[in-house]
């Protein structure tokens, strides 16, 4: 039923925006108190379908706002003005193990929002909408240009704001997942020019001498000085942003590294545990060598966290954190069931304490959230299929993370890390960000 005399409607604004970019959603035209469940509904690149859903009651004027009323249940509860994009989880039918990522970043996610009568959980594909509304959320801004990077032996793909320059810029490492484009777009789409490099595909092992899946520090430093020569790079502004296994490598460049001197350094779920005086293509032995410490839940989800642990005291088997000379920003979860993160946080700040650098350090740590670190707004992928390296098997992994506060840091972090790097590239001659 609708309100008399005319048909509910959803509108959605904007209806089309980047990812990191709250929307607000309203439906009209229902009766007043009306119970009704908005829903949504989007199709992964691997066809596979993800859903959300929140129940409501409209107010006396028969209208919904998502961004003002409290959802009473669903995937999410409370005022959760995007709830429709962070809850989502596989549709059911689905295969187990899912993560949502996008690949094809010069494309928007494209996501279907619907409202049905009463409070409703399954059944969505056979019910009835009282109104659609369609709304697509992109990694890359307008004038965002993407260009592939097969230059020097690097393998990456690089993102230039529109305009005509210099930016600021960002060298993105990703964890071991090859190249991963979407977190580069984003940074694009706010004004630095980001370069996603490629260093764990069989592409780049194929090239690599000794086939590692590490290169070593020259091809890190190739890299970055392929980002700090662009034409349109302010090229004392550039910034090391990592996540898991890239962090690692980007604390021992920052460390050690001649070349590499970024103006700051961002590190999401970090540790600084590895073998300092071998390759760094000698980190995945290391963590190799320790897969005997790995365990499984209840539910047969590989749990790595133990790795590292406990936090070595020999110098040698961790990154000299005295020799960081650039503000640096490590981002963890406090239910990282993966890395040790908040352990090897702690012990960073005490050795950059202990080495009179510490007002360099700036540390963001959330209750409840896992691993998996991502922009705004992405599904939450509490655990995940994944090639395990160290066992050669594609198992579930266990991630961590409650999805609302998982989500919460996502949002929360990825705000803050925006506005590290617009102090230290756009504004700051190198000093320590207060977030």
């Amino acid at each position: 039923m609708a309100g008399k005399g005319s048909c509910p409607l959803i509108t959605i604004q904007p209806s089309r925006g980047l990812i990191d970019e709250k929307f607000q959603i309203t439906v009209k035209n229902l009766l007043p108190g009306q119970a009704v469940t908005l829903h949504s509904l989007t199709q992964s690149e691997d066809s596979d379908f993800w859903e959300a859903f929140g129940h409501y009651v409209s107010d006396g004027k028969g209208t919904v706002k998502v961004a003002e009323d409290v959802s009473l249940g669903g995937s999410y509860d409370g005022l959760e003005p995007m709830g429709l994009l962070w809850s989502m989880k596989p549709a059911p039918g689905n295969k187990p193990g899912l993560r949502f990522r996008k690949t094809d970043v010069c494309t928007p996610v494209v996501v279907r929002i619907a409202v049905y009568t009463g409070h409703i959980g399954d059944g969505f594909t056979e019910a009835s909408a009282l109104a659609r509304a369609v709304t697509e959320r992109s990694y890359m801004a307008p004038g965002v240009r993407r260009t592939d990077i097969r230059q020097s032996g690097v393998r990456g793909t690089l993102f230039v704001p529109p305009g005509p320059g210099p930016f600021p810029a960002v060298l993105d490492l990703w964890g071991s997942g090859g190249l991963v484009e979407y977190r580069s777009a984003l940074l694009a789409s706010h004004g630095y020019v980001s370069l996603a490099l490629d260093y764990y595909s069989t592409q780049v092992i194929a090239k690599s001498p000794d086939k590692n899946p590490s290169l070593g520090y020259e091809y890190f430093e190739t890299a970055f000085t392929i980002l700090q020569d662009h034409p349109q790079v302010a090229s004392d502004q550039v910034a090391l942003l990592a996540l898991c296994f890239g962090t690692a490598v980007a604390l021992r460049v920052a460390a050690y590294s001649a070349v590499i001197n970024p103006r700051c350094v961002v590190c999401i779920s970090a540790s600084h545990v590895q073998p300092v005086n071998e390759p760094i293509s000698s980190i995945e032995a290391e963590m190799q060598k320790n897969s005997d410490k790995f365990r499984f839940d209840e539910n047969n989800r590989l749990i790595t966290r133990d790795m590292f642990l406990p936090i070595p005291t020999d110098p040698s088997k961790k990154v000299d954190m005295g020799r960081i000379k650039y503000p640096l920003l490590l981002i963890f979860g406090e239910d990282d069931q993966s890395w040790p993160t908040a352990e090897s946080a702690e012990d960073m700040e005490k050795m950059m304490e202990a080495a009179g650098n510490r007002h360099l350090l700036t540390t963001l740590s959330y209750p409840g959230a896992g691993h998996l670190i991502e922009p705004p707004y992405s599904p939450h992928a509490r655990f995940s299929n994944f090639m395990v390296a160290q066992i050669k098997r594609n198992i579930i992994v266990l991630w961590g993370g409650e999805t609302k506060l998982h989500c919460y840091a996502q949002e929360d972090s990825w705000q803050k890390i925006l506005a590290f790097l617009d102090q230290q590239l756009y504004h700051s001659p190198g000093t320590s960000s207060h977030l």
